[in-house]
């Protein structure tokens, strides 16, 4: 059964792990990989990543990515997103508001210190969500 539009916004606000689907070439299946972002129902929804990372080049090739994100229990449900992608400057804030949205205090200051040191530029792709497919498959 599909999901109302509070019950599909609410779920994908949540903190699951994304995949994130983007086209690279016609002649490849689309790049798809697991990643954190951010999602406030109504408004936009929003990841980094390196900005020169293959997702990001696919995303300014493309001009559009997809996430999903699922859960298995208590029931099997879904939400994906489709929509423009849009790059903008990441910042020190948006570092911090997405390593405590799925880690704990202290996981996020080390992860931050380990991103600052080792993973350099990150760049902040944010799409507002066109086309939505949603459900809840009950307890299968």
């Amino acid at each position: 059964m599909a999901l109302t539009v509070e019950e599909r916004e609410e779920f994908l606000a949540q903190p699951h792990i994304g995949a994130l689907s983007v086209v690279e070439s016609a002649e490849r299946a689309p790049l798809n990989v697991p990643i954190w972002y951010q999602y406030t129902p109504g408004g936009t929804l929003w990841v980094r990543t390196g900005p020169d990372s293959r997702k990001a080049r696919a995303i300014r090739t493309a001009g559009r990515f997809s996430l999903m994100v699922q859960r298995v229990e208590p029931s099997i449900r879904y939400v994906s997103v489709e929509g423009p992608a849009e790059f903008s400057e990441d910042s020190h804030d948006l570092s911090v508001e997405m390593a405590v949205r799925y880690l704990s205090a202290e996981q996020a200051e080390e992860f931050l210190e380990y991103e600052r040191r080792y993973l350099g530029e990150h760049t902040v792709i944010t799409m507002r969500p066109e086309h939505w497919l949603s459900a809840d498959m009950g307890s299968l």
